[in-house]
């Protein structure tokens, strides 16, 4: 581990109150005691705080205080200070060339919770989940980000990698005793061990898919012919207008994207082109990308207006866009212009579409005015309800990082190929081998087990001061 010293802005960049300059290594201090006139910082106490000036020589840059923290109870468990300045671009600019002018240098993307990571600080499921915690956008990811600095996957996987490890040793030990024909590793143990293990990977796995729609927002894509109101009702899940009304066929060309957040989840909702046949090359090109978002999408919002006859094409293009994984919402638009004797549309839609069998079990219907605002609250209930259903009831630990879900899935298939090798009483070389596969790609997670690459591409997105 490189321990020079090392400087950032660790604040965002812009105009502000103040703004904050880190820097860590074996001179952080001294290096900044040379740059500031006030106290001593080398005789200063650790996690303390101090008045005072930062020059380059003789000429004054800004009135700042400066924090000292002597390692290892540190961040970066080094010795670290921070300079808090007036929130001036052009300030931390100078601060900066001052510090590398006397023996500091700028810090790499990531490179402070690397340091952290690599002095034992924390370990690598944390680092990802600083990351997670400085990008989160709504309640929940907040909350799974805090739970996972807090070790949440580190602890669920720890205590079962531990007694694998325990088991290793036992079978390592019977290669070393080949010769005498013993067996020090109870095999049925083994078995019930692994059992214990695959449940709750399985259960870490299943977690994912809610992990994701919390980190990454669940898609809506909001679909439906022209003039079915899809833009209309963006504006209205939104309470603004963002998307351009009219009453002319084709006005929404391009996707619009907007986040909406429902009861602390985002839902990043997709205003698209009105599906159609158009011989119109602009509008051919919306009605393609249309299609591209649903096939990318959690949820369908598929739109028909309440006052057409013939739902025919609107049944052929939901028949279309079907996948399994996707939830299929179908909104009646436009209530409010129907007189009470035109208020079939419903059982004409069902009628219509009676031999499209997944209709019964695997879509949800509402009647909604974006206008008048009637049933709004209910299609925001049943999308807030579908990412409450991915939830799992078994423990607080969900998996929103893609490296830990790959991670896993590999330590599955390495699990369940050792309950085969015992079950087919494979020799103990081989099942030596397999157990130790698992119990590296379990190390992965953690960072008990990984290389440089991985290092290198985890911290390098990263902001450059964290």
């Amino acid at each position: 581990m490189n321990h020079d010293t090392i400087c950032a802005l660790a604040t965002a960049n812009g105009i502000g109150a103040i703004g904050i300059i880190r820097i860590s290594g074996d001179d952080a201090i001294p290096v900044s005691a040379k740059i500031f006139e006030g106290k001593n910082l080398e005789k200063a106490q650790s996690h303390t705080v101090h008045y005072g000036f930062i020059k380059d020589g003789d000429e004054i840059i800004d009135e700042v205080m400066v924090s000292v923290f002597k390692g290892p109870k540190t961040f970066t468990a080094e010795n670290s200070v921070e300079i808090s300045f007036h929130g001036s671009p052009h300030i931390a600019k100078k601060i900066l060339e001052v510090l590398i002018k006397n023996g500091s240098r700028m810090a790499k993307a990531g490179e402070f919770t690397m340091r952290a990571f690599m002095n034992g600080r924390i370990d690598l499921s944390q680092a990802e989940s600083i990351a997670d915690l400085i990008a989160s956008e709504n309640e929940a990811s907040r909350k799974v980000a805090l739970n996972q600095l807090k070790g949440g996957i580190t602890n669920e996987i720890s205590f079962l990698r531990t007694d694998l490890l325990n088991f290793v040793s036992l079978i390592e030990l019977e290669l070393d005793f080949a010769e005498e024909d013993v067996e020090f590793a109870d095999r049925s143990a083994l078995n019930q061990l692994l059992d214990k293990i695959e449940t709750k990977l399985n259960s870490l796995i299943e977690s994912f898919q809610y992990g994701n729609a919390i980190k990454n927002g669940t898609a809506v894509a909001i679909i439906g012919k022209p003039n079915a109101g899809k833009s209309t009702l963006l504006n209205a899940l939104l309470k603004e207008e963002r998307a351009i009304v009219s009453n002319i066929a084709g006005t929404t060309r391009d996707t619009i994207e907007e986040i909406l957040h429902i009861k602390g989840h985002a839902f990043r909702l997709i205003d698209t082109a009105g599906l159609r046949e158009t011989v119109d090359e602009i509008e051919a090109i919306g009605v393609k990308k249309a299609r591209e978002k649903v096939e990318n999408a959690n949820i369908l919002v598929y739109l028909a207006d309440a006052a057409t006859k013939d739902f025919s094409e609107d049944i052929e293009m939901i028949k279309s866009l079907q996948r399994e994984d996707l939830k299929t919402i179908i909104c009646f638009t436009k209530i409010d212009k129907l007189q009470f004797e035109n208020l079939s549309f419903e059982e004409n839609f069902k009628s219509q579409s009676a031999n499209f069998q997944l209709l019964a079990s695997g879509f949800h219907i509402l009647n909604i005015s974006a206008v008048e605002n009637q049933n709004i609250q209910e299609l925001k209930d049943e999308l807030s309800s579908y990412v409450d259903k991915l939830q799992t009831s078994e423990g607080n630990v969900v998996i929103t990082n893609q490296r830990h879900y790959e991670a896993l899935g590999k330590s599955l298939e390495a699990v369940e190929k050792v309950k085969e090798a015992i079950a087919t009483q494979i020799s103990t070389e081989l099942l030596a081998y397999e157990l130790r596969n698992a119990l590296e790609y379990l190390g992965e997670i953690s960072g008990e087990v990984t290389n440089d690459e991985v290092l290198g591409n985890i911290f390098s997105k990263f902001c450059i001061g964290k």
